[in-house]
């Protein structure tokens, strides 16, 4: 018989509807980001990647995957019946996933003309997966 007495942290999934990506910022734009003197930022489109351009610089927008998602979470605070309760209810501490993240967006320094994305060779989809 188990002497703990402590349930645990209850834990439940919900998705709340919105989309996350995490972006990873290079140091010297973190930098300008805490700064006291306010930051523009512009995105802009190209034929190979999406730009982002802040303080005079330009970088490119590259989407990674990765094996270990990241899973976002939020507290909850639930009021729910309780037969046992003299109030007839009662409040439920928790907490919630409300999303996981399997991609990456990292900002990687221009220094001239984007280069077109390669196109893929000898993927198995592309010589087999037309005629399906």
């Amino acid at each position: 018989m188990s002497s703990q007495t402590n349930k645990g942290i209850p834990f439940s999934h919900g998705r709340d509807g919105v989309g996350y990506k995490l972006l990873e910022l290079p140091p010297e734009l973190v930098t300008l980001l805490e700064g006291e003197n306010p930051l523009s930022l512009k995105l802009k489109s190209s034929p190979a990647a999406a730009l982002l351009e802040a303080d005079g610089k330009t970088y490119s927008l590259r989407q990674k995957n990765t094996s270990n998602a990241l899973i976002i979470l939020r507290p909850v605070d639930e009021i729910a019946q309780d037969s046992n309760a003299t109030s007839g209810v009662c409040t439920e501490t928790g907490m919630r996933a409300i999303a996981s993240v399997h991609e990456t967006v990292e900002l990687l320094p221009e220094n001239g003309p984007v280069p077109a994305a390669a196109k893929p060779k000898g993927k198995w989809h592309e010589k087999f997966g037309r005629t399906r």
